[in-house]
């Protein structure tokens, strides 16, 4: 099969870009002929000039529908594989794949087609008001995207228009999500409920069981507010019995959590770590810990600490409520309520050595079961096949 595979990558590399790259990877070791036609949001200069540029092509970038359909011509694809277009390619590209006969997919990882923020976070809170009106005036209101008025007002048009427009159902063939959380929210957000499709994420390689368990809990993501960082820092600024903790990450919250570790000799801020070396560390964690006060599409560092064997306590919202068995192979707590992740590291942490053994092995079992590549590239293959099989009987 022949698939071109479209994505905008982010400044700060993230989930998206870790996926689209190993969902190409593992189409090419099936020997399918993928073609990859990628962006970088690093080539926005900060120029008042290609900031009004960037806002325009935003919503429609000619060019980005023009290159498509000269890519799509030279390599004749059967299906288009979109992942993150924002902002750089624009939904224009759905129509340029349309325009010339070939079926789109377009794979969501965030609720960007209806919040500008695409969170459905305001002020650490659940937000859902654009989900729930047709007109998104409350991004601008709120000034949802970073702060700004006139971005704000930038998304939410481009929301609107493409609501109007029917982007989601005129110009895919197929919208691709993670979790069943995620496909409920867009379906509110405009997006079709015979067209959406739940394929959880995947690992493209089995990192495998790391190693024996060294008495700590990890922490591991952006040092962001939504990722739940100051849960984290809460709890163990609060609750002296609370084991030792390692912080793996950066971010806008790194000063917190580098003052903590400075005052307190159970915590240790490693920073950035290389792919490998944080599995290996995940590996030989006790527990690792996924806080999100927002509105997880799916968890990916989640799987990830399953597939070394390492059970996860998450907090109970978002994707992370599909992924995590609920004393089989983690716990979860409260989003945002440090004295409940408190209680839940101490119940963990209390369970004999055989109990927690147990936890370990179904962690991985639940890797093995319903996160491997294989079980992930096969359904993204029913799905090409359908559309395909749609495509052409029309």
């Amino acid at each position: 099969m022949k698939i071109l595979f479209l994505h905008n990558y982010y400044q700060q590399r993230g989930g998206e870009d870790q996926c689209f790259e190993e969902q190409t990877d593992a189409m090419e070791e099936r020997e399918h002929s993928v073609t990859r036609y990628v962006v970088h949001n690093k080539d926005i200069s900060p120029s008042w000039v290609s900031k009004i540029k960037t806002a325009k092509d935003t919503v429609w970038n000619r060019n980005a529908f023009r290159e498509v359909q000269s890519v799509i011509r030279d390599v004749r694809p059967d299906v288009m594989h979109a992942v993150n277009t924002f902002p750089l390619l624009s939904p224009s590209v759905f129509y340029a794949a349309k325009a010339l006969g070939v079926p789109v997919v377009h794979e969501i990882a965030n609720y960007r087609i209806a919040c500008a923020n695409a969170l459905l976070l305001r002020n650490n809170h659940v937000c859902t008001k654009c989900l729930d009106n047709t007109l998104p005036w409350g991004a601008i209101v709120h000034k949802c995207y970073r702060g700004s008025t006139m971005g704000s007002a930038v998304v939410a048009s481009n929301i609107l228009l493409h609501r109007i427009w029917k982007t989601w159902d005129r110009g895919v063939d197929a919208v691709v999500c993670p979790s069943r959380v995620c496909m409920e929210k867009l379906i509110l957000g405009g997006v079709s409920r015979k067209k959406i499709h739940v394929n959880e994420n995947a690992l493209r390689s089995d990192p495998g069981v790391q190693g024996s368990p060294d008495g700590s809990a990890i922490f591991v993501g952006r040092l962001c507010e939504e990722k739940g960082v100051r849960t984290v820092v809460e709890a163990w600024r609060r609750f002296p019995d609370l084991p030792r903790l390692k912080i793996v990450g950066d971010g806008p919250n790194r000063d917190i959590v580098q003052k903590l570790a400075a005052e307190d000799q159970r915590i240790e801020f490693v920073g950035w770590l290389s792919h490998a070396a944080l599995l290996e560390m995940v590996g030989k964690s006790d527990c690792l810990l996924m806080p999100s006060i927002c509105i997880e599409p799916f968890g990916r560092t989640t799987i990830e600490a399953f597939a070394v064997g390492t059970p996860v306590l998450g907090s109970r919202i978002g994707g992370t409520v599909e992924i995590i068995n609920d004393g089989v192979d983690g716990y979860f707590f409260e989003p945002g309520d440090a004295a409940d992740l408190a209680m839940k590291v101490r119940r963990f942490f209390g369970l004999p050595c055989e109990e927690r053994e147990r936890m370990r092995l179904a962690a991985r079992r639940s890797f093995e079961s319903r996160y491997t590549s294989d079980r992930h590239c096969d359904r993204l293959l029913e799905i090409y096949n359908k559309v395909i099989a749609d495509n052409r009987s029309r």
